[in-house]
């Protein structure tokens, strides 16, 4: 529940739809209708608003003091941690404990934990290969039964979210930034693989989230470093790109945005910041009702395009419900405010307060696991033995598939 004394208060109705795990899973709908209780209920302040839609990653393994501060005010929807935050399981879990006994409510506590090149985690907990490697197991119950596993430990630790699966379709052997991260080359073949990874993570209780929205497999630049351009048709759009993010209704529960241009759909502005992809084709064409977010504002796409403080205000009013700010937490703070100020728009606020009840649903949903108390009980909670099996069955199921 909110502190603070506030008056107006949305609330978010979470509707089960087929495929979900009551448990944990499930997509989450937007409910106005007056006597709706649920768990998680959104600040109405406009500064509360503007920082509960924000994922801030910072530097060190240290507790940062702006983001405690975030967090003391409700006014942060979570955080990411990456390599430069990480070191022994012990301390990455009292980290992110710190930053959760900081906020009146759970946060969303984010990693990048595919496998391959993108991992941020190492052992003692499960190094996964590449995406693209676990689908030439031809073996779906074993990509669950991985993702699963990898879900446990992330959440042993205080982690709730997963950027991941890849759902990308790896078309262009020149793509510098996906390849390998895809599951395959075909729809077929990422849909089947990666919607296993994304049901073992929910198996878990932690949530998945589907990138790039709404495909980043063909591009030959790296949205890191510049703005990538597609030109293809609608027509093949809907048989290619947008096959996986159509599947991944009522099976993933989070969705990232891709800071590529789609000339098929709107030619003028990248993904992040198109309303016609964020709210046209996702949510009205594909029926999209769960939570969306951003990728790092601080990538060069956008970047160097636009103040990232006036690209939050675009990619919120054009679909987006939560926004990532990776490393810069000075950068975060200019993007809260920015935000507050543009919520003095009647229109922009009701946006604003959507997002943020989304987002307030899925922290409400994914928990982090009761703390374990000294360092041996942590690394038995990680279950080194079960780590050794799956790493041994993807071995042997390597060595039988006929790649």
């Amino acid at each position: 529940m909110c502190a603070g004394g506030a008056t107006d208060r949305r609330r978010v109705a979470t509707q089960p739809t087929e495929g979900n795990r009551a448990a944990c899973g499930g997509l989450t709908r937007l409910d106005r209708k007056p006597g709706v209780v649920y768990e998680g209920a959104v600040r109405t302040d406009a500064s509360a608003l503007a920082g509960q839609v924000l994922i801030v990653g910072f530097p060190g393994r240290e507790p940062h003091p702006d983001v405690l501060s975030l967090a003391r005010q409700d006014a942060l929807g979570g955080i990411i941690l990456f390599k430069r935050n990480l070191g022994s399981p012990t301390e990455v879990r009292d980290l992110i404990a710190a930053h959760q006994a900081a906020s009146g409510s759970p946060m969303m506590v984010c990693v990048d934990q595919e496998g391959g090149r993108v991992a941020r985690l190492r052992a003692p907990l499960l190094e996964l290969p590449p995406m693209r490697t676990l689908a030439a197991t031809q073996d779906e119950a074993l990509v669950r039964d991985v993702a699963r596993h990898l879900g446990r430990q992330l959440r042993t630790l205080g982690f709730t979210l997963d950027f991941a699966p890849v759902l990308d379709v790896d078309t262009n052997p020149d793509n510098p930034v996906i390849g390998d991260r895809a599951f395959g080359r075909t729809p077929d073949t990422v849909i089947r693989y990666a919607l296993a990874f994304a049901d073992g993570l929910e198996d878990a209780g932690v949530a998945s989230c589907g990138k790039h929205f709404p495909g980043h497999g063909d591009t030959a630049q790296d949205s890191h470093l510049s703005l990538p351009r597609l030109e293809h048709d609608r027509a093949r759009l809907d048989t290619v790109e947008l096959a996986p993010f159509r599947s991944a209704r009522g099976r993933v529960p989070t969705l990232m945005s891709a800071h590529v241009v789609f000339a098929g759909i709107d030619p003028k502005v990248p993904a992040t910041l198109s309303r016609a992809v964020m709210t046209g084709v996702l949510r009205e064409e594909l029926g999209w009702d769960g939570l969306t977010i951003s990728d790092d504002l601080e990538m060069k796409a956008i970047a160097a395009e636009l103040d990232p403080a006036e690209a939050a205000v675009t990619a919120i009013d054009a679909g987006c419900d939560a926004l990532l700010v990776c490393s810069d937490v000075e950068l975060a703070l200019r993007v809260r405010a920015r935000l507050a100020e543009a919520a003095s728009d009647e229109r922009f606020r009701a946006r604003l307060e959507e997002a943020a009840a989304r987002m307030a649903a899925v922290r409400a949903r994914y928990r982090p696991a009761p703390h374990v108390g000294d360092e041996a009980s942590l690394l038995a909670a990680l279950d080194p033995t079960g780590t050794a099996s799956l790493t041994a069955r993807i071995e042997d199921a390597l060595a039988r598939s006929p790649r």
